[in-house]
């Protein structure tokens, strides 16, 4: 029987240390193909941006102060680039509605596409500086990667794409996550968190694609 490893993995969409880990999460796509089973969850993180700047920030120079320290923390990440204007001049007000149509998207498709769908909003984000708090930015995404707008919005109205955020809130309360991104193997045992090498996290993946059941010992 063919191993396939779980790995439930948290980000919130406006988190700059998942946009740093997008890279080394697609190589572990392309590295592991059908052996991994990557779930994406999102996290309440960013539901109110002003809030957690004037929490975090407020004696640091708040969005500016910020904004600078998005833009550092990715210098040395090519593979990572980030607009200067990003919480400087752009500033959504929640990344909810992005996580929102991303369930929707859910609902339609599947979560592959989903999951590209992200990786847009990111990239518009980080990259365009395009305020993806606003749902009629995300609704022009999700027309740039072929998604049905008409029942993206659908999926929004009736609730299920809010049904499906709440269950990944749930489950990082659950799993006791608290930071994005977060990796969780090995059905809740094994966790990693923020800035993780891909070394690292393909050596967990590998040992546990290569564990073997009787290695297993219990206390």
């Amino acid at each position: 029987m063919k191993r396939q490893l779980t790995i439930e993995y948290y980000t919130d969409i406006l988190c700059v240390w998942a946009w740093i880990a997008q890279s080394r999460t697609e190589k572990l796509k392309s590295v592991w193909v059908d052996k991994l089973d990557l779930r994406y969850h999102y996290l309440n993180l960013f539901g109110d941006t002003h809030g957690r700047i004037e929490d975090q920030w407020a004696s640091r120079g708040g969005f500016a102060g910020f904004g600078k320290h998005v833009v550092e923390s990715a210098a040395p990440y090519g593979n990572a680039p980030v607009n200067p204007d990003i919480w400087t001049k752009v500033r959504p007000a929640s990344s909810a509605n992005a996580h929102l149509v991303i369930k929707s998207a859910t609902t339609i498709a599947s979560e592959a596409v989903a999951a590209d769908l992200a990786l847009e909003i990111r990239r518009a984000f980080f990259v365009n500086a395009e305020d993806i708090g606003r749902l009629p930015v995300l609704y022009e995404i999700a027309n740039r990667v072929g998604l049905d707008e008409p029942a993206i919005r659908k999926g929004i109205r009736d609730g299920s794409a809010a049904a499906l955020l709440m269950k990944d809130y749930q489950l990082a309360a659950s799993h006791g996550i608290s930071g994005s991104p977060s990796w969780v193997m090995n059905a809740g045992r094994q966790k990693l968190y923020g800035n993780v090498s891909y070394s690292v996290l393909n050596a967990n993946v590998e040992g546990l694609l290569n564990f073997r059941d009787e290695e297993a010992s219990w206390c």
